[in-house]
């Protein structure tokens, strides 16, 4: 399987084979541009929940939804780690009941839109237009989808899954554990840092993981892969 939190479903389709790596990066661009406008007409907030699971914070942010304010889960990362998103009311709202309920830290973070929220709506309905002018191919393997948190493995679900994860929130614990679930040992994050390492950790200590992000890892990588595919036969 290869999956991507948030804008890191375009490396992972990328990798997969499914998109281009210049049509890549012209769709996060053109992503970044219209999220970007739409919370300058719809300023938002976001901010993470520490020591609450996801349940109670949906629980909390479907509660504030029903009396008028606009906050949702943006972000299941890990267990006790959770990120909602949305308007000002709908969030101070929600930062201070999250608060009663127990919640260890709630830490507004350092932007200004509501990415993952119904906020990003006219973002998500102008790229919509230039994901359908975009080749797109079925993945080599199985993409699992942040929305959804299950594989896709075709043109018109990865079509559906870019446009509905910019309103939609990154379901990130429970794609690790659909891996998991399906016999997944090893994770291997590949980027600048170690954070979905430190977040599979979190959703399990007992799956092997491994950062990639320097030369002598990817030739480390490398040989490890060599090694387990001589094991298997």
């Amino acid at each position: 399987y290869a999956a991507g939190h948030s804008m890191g479903e375009y490396t992972a389709l990328v990798a997969a084979g499914a998109l281009s790596y210049a049509d890549g990066l012209r769709l996060v661009r053109e992503r970044g541009r219209l999220m970007k406008e739409a919370g300058e007409k719809a300023p938002g907030m976001m901010a993470a929940i520490l020591g609450l699971d996801e349940a109670q914070v949906s629980a909390v942010c479907a509660d504030v939804s029903a009396r008028g304010g606009v906050v949702q889960v943006a972000n299941d990362n890990c267990p006790g780690q959770i990120v909602i998103s949305g308007d000002k009311q709908g969030m101070e709202a929600a930062m201070a009941a999250l608060q009663q309920a127990g919640a260890r830290k709630v830490a507004p973070l350092a932007v200004s839109i509501a990415a993952h929220s119904p906020l990003m709506q006219p973002a998500a309905e102008k790229l919509a237009a230039a994901i359908a002018a975009t080749p797109i191919a079925a993945p080599r393997v199985p993409i699992l989808a942040n929305t959804t948190a299950e594989p896709i493995t075709s043109a018109e679900a990865i079509r559906a899954e870019l446009v509905a994860q910019l309103t939609g929130g990154v379901k990130w614990t429970a794609s690790m554990q659909y891996a998991l679930a399906q016999g997944v040992t090893d994770f291997v994050e590949i980027g600048s840092g170690e954070v979905l390492a430190g977040l599979m950790k979190r959703i399990d200590r007992q799956a092997g993981r491994r950062s990639v992000k320097d030369v002598d890892a990817v030739r480390a990588f490398a040989d490890w892969l060599a090694a387990r595919q001589n094991q298997a036969g």
